[in-house]
């Protein structure tokens, strides 16, 4: 009988597009049927429904993983969270290793067997409130030197801004791999990335990563969903910051594929019954803050 020991997975990198979502009563307790207890509380906790969406997405892409890739049935997944956050897969002996976000339009998922994984998407939009200089002198903390410099070298505000976010994505996807929380300073790692344009759902590895001022091994896959998502993959064997650098062994370049809902749920068991005050908390949500859907 084979174990999960000896599960093999394909590479996966997955998209849903959350915020074109526009779930029905059906489809929203269903949904929060197909969830733990406690996942499901969390995602009633939002204010928004863009962000209930986008997080309700997420878990629904960790358990299609899991069930689909592993085998195991969905109603039978237990998912917990590190003291970092870092969801995880409680009492199978597999080396999966999984890492989800979603922000702007997307909720995105990488997957990927023995090594350290994290991945982060990045929608290039307007600063809510104040002009772009603004904007970035109150981030100038989160960016080395040479970060600024790459970043201010594009020839206009919108190039600029697209690079902030690019760089983002990379330091969040790398923060995220080795799951050290909020409270890393985000100087410790610079990124040098290539090349400088990129090119609609291609796969690029070229950029490179220092920490603390020495180069590491790590890979960083990066793509464009469209003109404004970018996704940052980080790929690493070591096990903590000060381990070995990682040796990524060579795998076919995949770009993310985008999910339908009943892609989403095709897998998906009720673990509970349907709760009709969860659709009338849904309801009761504005969609974005005031402020955006003004601008929209």
């Amino acid at each position: 009988m084979t174990t999960l020991r000896h599960c093999l997975i394909d590479r996966v990198r997955w998209a849903f597009p959350c915020s074109s979502w526009s779930p029905g009563r059906a489809e929203w307790l269903f949904c929060a049927s197909c969830v733990q207890p406690e996942e499901k509380l969390r995602i009633g906790q939002f204010v928004f429904t863009r962000d209930a969406k986008a997080a309700m997405a997420g878990r629904l892409l960790m358990r299609k993983l899991i069930a689909e890739k592993l085998k195991i049935p969905w109603d039978r997944i237990s998912l917990q969270r590190t003291e970092k956050g870092k969801p995880f897969l409680v009492n199978e002996n597999s080396k999966l290793n999984f890492n989800v976000s979603h922000q702007g339009d997307f909720a995105v998922l990488a997957a990927e067997q023995d090594c350290q994984v994290g991945v982060d998407i990045m929608k290039t939009d307007l600063p809510g409130s104040g002009s772009i200089e603004e904007f970035f002198r109150l981030m100038n903390r989160q960016f080395t030197e040479k970060e600024w410099v790459s970043i201010k070298s594009m020839n206009s505000n919108w190039d600029q801004l697209d690079m902030f976010y690019r760089h983002w994505a990379l330091k969040e996807s790398f923060i995220k791999a080795v799951g050290v929380g909020l409270g890393f300073n985000l100087q410790r790692i610079e990124f040098e990335v290539s090349p400088i344009h990129m090119e609609i759902g291609k796969i690029y590895k070229e950029t490179k990563m220092w920490l603390d001022d020495e180069q590491e091994k790590w890979t960083f896959e990066e793509v464009l969903l469209d003109k404004q998502h970018h996704v940052a993959v980080a790929l690493g064997e070591s096990d903590s910051l000060l381990g070995p650098s990682p040796k990524i062994k060579s795998v076919e370049q995949s770009s993310f594929t985008v999910l339908t809902f009943e892609d989403l749920v095709a897998s998906a068991i009720p673990m509970s019954s349907e709760d009709p005050d969860y659709w009338i908390n849904y309801q009761s949500k504005q969609e974005v803050p005031f402020r955006q859907r003004s601008s929209v």
